[in-house]
């Protein structure tokens, strides 16, 4: 649980948000909120701090982490990333071994219009963007990707900083796709698009054979989840130059 001095419980009537060596901590009642780790919540900007220090007023008695996405995704970030980034960042450029938009039907035809309009462009833009060009294959079968795109994407990831990692890992995680994760982190997909994108072949089926409550959930995950990993970015600001071909 994060953490706010020791108390388990919320023993606190105000949070506020202050000034902070390398960017802005939260407080609740003039003590600094800490990660799980024991670290201080201290965040690059101010509005990702404000939304954090929102999330905190707006508990009931004891913090439910449910309720607290942008804290939990600003804690990994603190506790997690920093202290094992190189397994982080190999753990997300594996996905491109495996990728989700290189993986293609070969019917019926509707499916393959579909992915063709909504993910070709993706790896288009990826290879203009990063100059890491990915074969696509049909079927499920693992395609081998090139050695210099698989490195080049590698370096792709490295050079984002721990808060941005920290979004990119959860937005993949959801996505199943570093292609989606990076488009949303560079904002040639808002969250909209990345779900769509992400659950184009769910939702193919669907419309074919309806959707069961088990999926609807799962589904409802996947959107909140790159919604919020999309909200967090947001709030440290974007890249500039990032949306290329469309």
């Amino acid at each position: 649980m994060i953490k706010s001095g020791n108390a388990p419980r919320r023993a606190y009537r105000e949070v506020d948000v202050t000034p902070h060596a390398g960017g802005f901590g939260v407080r609740l009642d003039a003590r600094p909120l800490k990660t799980p780790a024991g670290n201080a919540m201290v965040v690059p900007t101010r509005a990702l701090a404000e939304a954090i220090a929102a999330e905190w007023r707006a508990q009931g008695t004891r913090p439910d982490m449910e309720r607290l996405p942008l804290t939990r995704i600003a804690a990994t970030a603190i506790d997690r990333i920093s202290a094992r980034r190189a397994d982080v960042v190999a753990e997300l450029a594996a996905y491109a071994e495996t990728e989700l938009v290189c993986h293609r039907a070969s019917e019926p035809p509707a499916l393959v219009r579909r992915q063709a309009e909504i993910w070709q462009p993706l790896l288009d833009w990826l290879t203009w963007r990063f100059d890491a060009a990915l074969t696509v294959t049909a079927g499920v079968l693992p395609c081998a990707q090139s050695k210099r795109s698989l490195e080049a994407l590698a370096r792709a990831i490295e050079a984002l900083d721990d808060f941005r990692l920290a979004a990119l890992s959860v937005a993949v995680a959801a996505a199943g796709s570093l292609v989606i994760g990076l488009a949303l982190a560079e904002g040639r997909l808002d969250a909209g698009g990345a779900f769509d994108a992400a659950e184009l072949d769910a939702s193919f089926q669907i419309e074919q054979w309806g959707e069961d409550e088990l999926a609807t959930r799962r589904r409802a995950g996947v959107r909140a989840d790159l919604e919020v990993a999309a909200r967090f970015l947001a709030l440290l600001g974007s890249e500039e130059g990032a949306q290329g071909p469309s």
